[in-house]
């Protein structure tokens, strides 16, 4: 079975690793039809599964190590990317990457966090957990994006920022607030999207757009289920319960307001098929921008403030 196998879907993995054995035999034995049969089954029961999948099975989802991450989506959706280093403060930080790219006929400044794919990759990305100077890396960008007219595209998936000492020493908390500050009045277009963990303030310090998308197996939240659980329940054993009561998923927030649209992944998530999903994405951000292009800068900023202001309003 393979390694990332997740446990919803062994039922799936077991019924193509029978198809593979068969397929073994099929010069020796007419057994095309019984295959038929299998395959025709597997894809009812990768329909079944998918498409009632429970919350925190989204969240297993969205965690997939094989996932497209930021650079992924960038090199497969867009060209002439330069990427942009540094922050002009303290240093380069590695968990955040952007530049300038080309999107067809968008010239765009295109940004997010970035996990890494081994051990290695992985303390060099410090795990997809941006410090201070990352999001005033992304401010930077931000800012040049404004300076020439260009829109913002921002992509999110994170644990959370980085919680370490040194990453508070450096002010943390008035960098990603610095960030939300600023770009609700960054005066070019900027589309968010939740590519895969969408967590706390980490995902939010580049989270505030005029429009704001999501993976349909991704998940946008104030806390992770393991640490609501860990806090309410005083263990991590109630995380599949917490994750119910986070409503945390695409069609969740999209209920509530706080996203404006779903994007559909490919029959059991997104690592599936890599060139589907950004063919797909390219496909809606291209209508997005073309739509945000065409509002004067003033009125745009406007929009967002409003947009923000309504979120979490309610009547008794």
């Amino acid at each position: 079975m393979a390694k990332n196998t997740l446990d919803f879907e062994k039922p799936i993995i077991e019924l193509e690793n029978k198809i593979e054995e068969m397929r073994k035999y099929e010069g020796h034995l007419d057994i095309s039809n019984e295959i038929k049969t299998l395959e025709e089954k597997v894809i009812q029961l990768k329909k079944n599964i998918y498409e009632n999948l429970t919350r925190w099975q989204r969240v297993q989802l969205a965690r997939h190590p094989e996932r497209p991450y930021t650079l992924d989506y960038i090199y497969m959706m867009t060209e002439n990317f330069v990427e942009l280093h540094g922050d002009r403060l303290f240093k380069d930080d590695h968990a955040i990457v952007g530049g300038f790219a080309k999107l067809d006929e968008y010239k765009v400044m295109i940004l997010g966090h970035q996990k890494g794919r081994d051990t290695k990759s992985n303390l060099f990305r410090n795990f997809g957990m941006p410090n201070p100077e990352g999001y005033r890396k992304a401010l930077r960008l931000m800012k040049l994006a404004e300076k020439f007219n260009k829109p913002v595209i921002t992509m999110l998936d994170t644990p959370g920022a980085y919680p370490g000492l040194e990453a508070e020493q450096r002010g943390q908390a008035e960098a990603i607030a610095r960030n939300l500050l600023e770009m609700s009045r960054l005066k070019v277009p900027i589309i968010v999207v939740i590519i895969g963990e969408g967590a706390s303030g980490g995902a939010l310090g580049i989270g505030v757009g005029d429009r704001i998308l999501m993976l349909e197996n991704t998940w946008y939240s104030v806390i992770s289920p393991e640490s609501c659980s860990s806090i309410l329940w005083r263990s991590w054993d109630y995380k599949e319960q917490a994750a119910e009561a986070l409503k945390l998923t695409a069609n969740d927030l999209l209920q509530q307001g706080i996203i404006d649209r779903i994007v559909p992944e490919p029959l059991g998530g997104a690592h599936k098929d890599h060139q589907a999903m950004a063919n797909t994405l390219k496909s809606i951000l291209k209508e997005e921008l073309a739509a945000l292009v065409k509002i004067k800068p003033e009125k745009l900023v406007q929009n967002r403030l409003e947009k923000f202001a309504k979120m979490g309003v309610y009547i008794e």
